[in-house]
């Protein structure tokens, strides 16, 4: 019964509770770093770093926090792990820091992370938490590859920077602007709730 409810835990995040595709949460970076899968993967690491270091230290911390202060302890340990990954990416990928820009730093503020401390990582054990952290973290890293694949071949023609679509496409450059990842968003976010309406 334990691995299900594990097993469980895990799963929402990928599908019936995906962050960015179902819930709509932590839309700001999804927006703006998705147009190029690099730029993608490198919030999604960093997203993934944050999200799980995060929860096991509120899971470890939560009975030893006065509920008046809780929200702001869970966004001092959160901005201790930003610091980690962002410093770690301007040490060892600067290109890709430069590229992602303030949005790693705003990780501090993301309703995900936040939200997943305050509403799971704080009521429940340290194995239920990770099960929970790694689900949204693989959820979350799934829309933005979607997102930004679509967004990079049809707006550059091109897929991790190498050019998969020949002469006989002409790139739209709207894909790649602001209004291309509300427009690419939107439709995936529609297909989505098509799929659960007719699953349901």
């Amino acid at each position: 019964m334990k691995e299900k409810s594990l097993g469980a835990e895990f799963i929402k995040g990928l599908w019936k509770e995906n962050p960015v595709l179902v819930m709509l949460l932590g839309l700001c970076p999804t927006l703006a770093v998705t147009n190029s899968v690099n730029n993608a993967i490198g919030m999604i690491g960093a997203v993934f770093f944050v999200l799980t270091c995060s929860s096991i230290m509120v899971s470890i911390v939560k009975d030893l926090v006065p509920s008046q202060v809780r929200i702001a302890t869970y966004i001092v340990i959160i901005a201790t792990f930003v610091t980690v990954a962002d410093r770690f990416l301007a040490a060892y990928f600067p290109e890709l820091s430069k590229a992602l820009g303030p949005y790693v730093p705003l990780i501090v503020v993301n309703c995900i992370i936040l939200g997943r401390q305050e509403a799971f990582a704080s009521r429940h054990g340290l194995v239920e938490s990770i099960a929970d952290a790694l689900g949204m973290s693989c959820g979350f890293g799934i829309a933005l590859l979607l997102l930004s694949s679509v967004r990079e071949i049809l707006g550059n023609g091109t897929w991790m920077g190498i050019k998969i679509v020949k002469g006989w496409f002409t790139p739209w450059q709207v894909m790649i602007l602001p209004a291309g990842a509300f427009l690419a968003l939107g439709v995936l976010v529609g297909i989505v709730h098509f799929l659960m309406d007719r699953k349901s």
